[in-house]
């Protein structure tokens, strides 16, 4: 019995210490707001006109937020009317789903009409530290117009460029979503980043998609520091630990 006990309580003590190491690498913390486009005012419509917003996004461009599925059923209504993108419910077979990976509302910007960017001013930065930006990101076409486009994403974090890579997509088509990463080292506390969409030809036109957009520091080459409290936690398990098994070594050598 007395082994049972002394067996249980270094389970428990490590199992601690276990429990706490894990939720150490699980303290990444987003510091995108809003990255999935899902808090709105007045649903989706272009962006940053007078009925449509995004809270922590600005835009400056001909861009849109699609609602999951209305892409290519309900669009959405713009300065010029009402946009859709060629899809399943509207007259191409092209795999278009309802939404991107990330699910519910992403965003669809033109990247050869009115070309703006959308941008947010993110904080809390440490300068020097890296960070990983990721996205989900697609092509797409305008309905009602024809012709092979490419698409493309200019993502732009304090001044520094980069870009994903230029897809061919077919007339009609859709170039399926895709996780893009990027790494970028920051100079300040808080830092604009910019999404402008970049596509050929004009007046086809071009739509590049967007959602799930997060940064979060990169940890692959340092651990993470734990709070104080967590490592009176930690050392108190390592003890019950230790304690129970040098009780146990006792106990058997007698």
């Amino acid at each position: 019995m007395l082994h049972g006990m002394m067996r249980k309580t270094a389970t428990i003590g490590f199992s601690a210490i276990s429990l706490l190491a894990f939720s150490f690498s699980a303290q990444a913390t987003n510091l995108i707001v809003n990255g999935s486009f899902e808090s709105t005012t007045n649903g989706p419509g272009q962006f940053n006109t007078s009925t449509t917003t995004l809270t922590g996004w600005s835009s400056s461009g001909y861009n849109f937020v699609f609602a999951s599925g209305g892409a290519d059923t309900t669009g959405a209504n713009g300065e010029y009317g009402n946009v859709m993108l060629w899809g399943p419910n509207d007259g191409s077979n092209n795999g278009l789903p309802a939404s991107s990976p990330d699910g519910g509302n992403f965003i669809a910007a033109d990247g050869a009409f009115e070309i703006g960017a959308i941008t947010q001013t993110v904080s809390g930065l440490t300068v020097g530290d890296t960070y990983t930006l990721s996205f989900y990101w697609a092509g797409a076409q305008q309905t009602a117009h024809d012709g092979a486009t490419t698409e493309q994403w200019k993502v732009t974090l304090g001044g520094v460029e980069q870009d994903t890579p230029i897809l061919d997509n077919a007339n009609h088509g859709f170039t399926g979503w895709q996780l893009q990463t990027f790494d970028f080292t920051a100079n300040s506390t808080s830092e604009l980043l910019s999404f402008l969409a970049v596509g050929t030809p004009n007046g086809v036109p071009p739509f590049s998609l967007l959602d799930g957009v997060s940064l979060n520091a990169d940890t692959s080459g340092a651990q993470s520091t734990p709070e104080p409290g967590s490592v009176v936690l930690i050392l108190g398990g390592l003890m019950v630990g230790l304690g129970a098994r040098r009780l146990q070594k006792r106990v058997r050598s007698k």
